[in-house]
């Protein structure tokens, strides 16, 4: 068979470090005027990264079947597709005998592995989680979300003391209301010592530290590419296979096939095709995968490092304002990703973010975030240290590779001016 040589779209790892597209965007304002937009609201969904853009454009003259091809585009986007799912794999720590099943995203992720949980299989974990890990699951047990990640441990052992059979424990990694970074390890120590495993939702916490299956044992690990900086609809599920092999598809078509005699005579892959019926989304899983070969190239705690001293910045400036409180689950020096979200009391917060919007140019979330029983605690909490109610909502500021610290500053300036008369 005649070689097909690399056309240079694999994903690259560019001296300049991680870059993403946007930072010139310039917006319009109430008065007429435009400036460069601040996108602060990452967690909803990531700029994308040059080198994603890059690798997508250099891929899209060769774009074709996978998996269905012996033409020379085929056969280069088939390497191409697995190459990706050994990038990501490698990304994620993954152990030899790990799955990694492209996906549509976080939610599509944790929605395949409730589908494969083997019969009877109770789901444990916290009540304040993402809406994507707390909806999917059959035979539940909610906890209340600890006051200190430290009652974590001790809650879940008393949990699964409780089942009498098999258990699996789900959790977040990074809060996606707060930020704050939940004690994975130890929980996955204690899920092992009682028998039982732990999935983790990984979409916070992925983009912005790194993370391991194999290194604190996680079994299952889902993540969305378009909060990771590759915004072209693929997301993950890593993790052990021995379910998921064993669970019906997740979806009936061709590609999860291995022969098919009739609708009821069919005998269906093992592995990730068992579960990734139709034609695949190329582009995604090449984009996610360019996207974690430069965060693993880049110097990660230089990024954390520098990720923290802005949300620092944003946390104290907002600390100085009157009538501004800051959701948060834990203590206020516990540790988080660049996710700070507060509420501003008298104003609702469509019209702060709106304010923001008009006036600053800035672009950030408000609402419940997809954890509206988390959110609505929070604020409840909020508004008993502030000595008055909050509202319902709140606003999300969140941060990553590309923010910057006039950003933060506009944000505080345009806080600053609401809740300061005559300002």
């Amino acid at each position: 068979m005649t070689a097909i040589p690399d056309a240079g779209f694999r994903p690259a790892r560019t001296a300049r470090g991680p870059a993403v597209l946007g930072g010139d965007l310039l917006v319009p304002l109430a008065d007429g005027r435009t400036v460069t937009y601040a996108n602060l609201d990452y967690a909803a969904t990531a700029p994308c990264m040059a080198v994603v853009a890059e690798t997508v454009s250099e891929l899209l003259p060769w774009y074709s079947s996978v998996h269905r091809g012996a033409g020379a585009a085929s056969r280069r986007c088939t390497r191409e597709y697995e190459q990706a799912r050994e990038t990501i794999a490698d990304f994620l720590d993954a152990r030899a005998d790990d799955h990694v099943i492209f996906t549509r995203n976080t939610t599509d992720a944790l929605n395949l592995l409730a589908r494969a949980l083997p019969e009877g299989t109770t789901v444990i974990g916290w009540d304040g989680e993402h809406h994507a890990n707390l909806l999917p699951w059959r035979a539940t047990v909610l906890l209340p979300v600890p006051a200190d990640p430290g009652q974590a441990a001790a809650q879940l052992d008393e949990a699964l003391a409780r089942v009498p059979g098999q258990a699996l424990v789900t959790v977040t990694g990074a809060s996606n209301v707060t930020g704050e970074i939940w004690p994975i390890a130890e929980l996955a120590g204690v899920a092992h010592a009682r028998g039982a495993r732990i999935a983790v939702d990984a979409a916070q916490l992925a983009p912005h530290r790194p993370v391991s299956l194999a290194g604190p044992g996680i079994d299952y690990l889902a993540l969305s590419g378009h909060k990771a900086y590759a915004p072209f609809g693929a997301g993950v599920l890593a993790g052990r296979g021995d379910w998921l092999d064993a669970a019906p598809p997740y979806l009936a078509g061709g590609g999860a096939t291995a022969w098919v005699g009739g609708p009821s005579d069919v005998r269906w892959h093992a592995g990730p095709a068992r579960h990734e019926a139709g034609t695949p989304n190329l582009i995604g899983a090449v984009a996610l995968a360019a996207a974690c070969g430069q965060l693993a190239a880049a110097d990660r705690g230089a990024l954390e490092a520098a990720e923290n001293e802005l949300v620092a910045r944003l946390r104290a400036g907002l600390a100085d304002l009157p009538l501004v409180q800051e959701l948060r689950m834990f203590g206020p020096d516990h540790h988080r990703v660049g996710i700070v979200t507060f509420a501003v009391a008298g104003h609702e917060a469509a019209a702060v973010a709106a304010h923001l919007a008009a006036r600053h140019g800035i672009g950030v979330r408000d609402g419940q975030f997809c954890a509206h029983p988390l959110a609505r605690r929070l604020l409840a909490q909020a508004g008993e240290r502030a000595g008055q109610p909050l509202g319902d909502f709140a606003v999300r500021a969140s941060i990553g590779i590309g923010s910057r610290a006039e950003h933060v500053d506009r944000l505080i300036a345009g806080v600053t001016e609401l809740v300061t008369p005559g300002y």
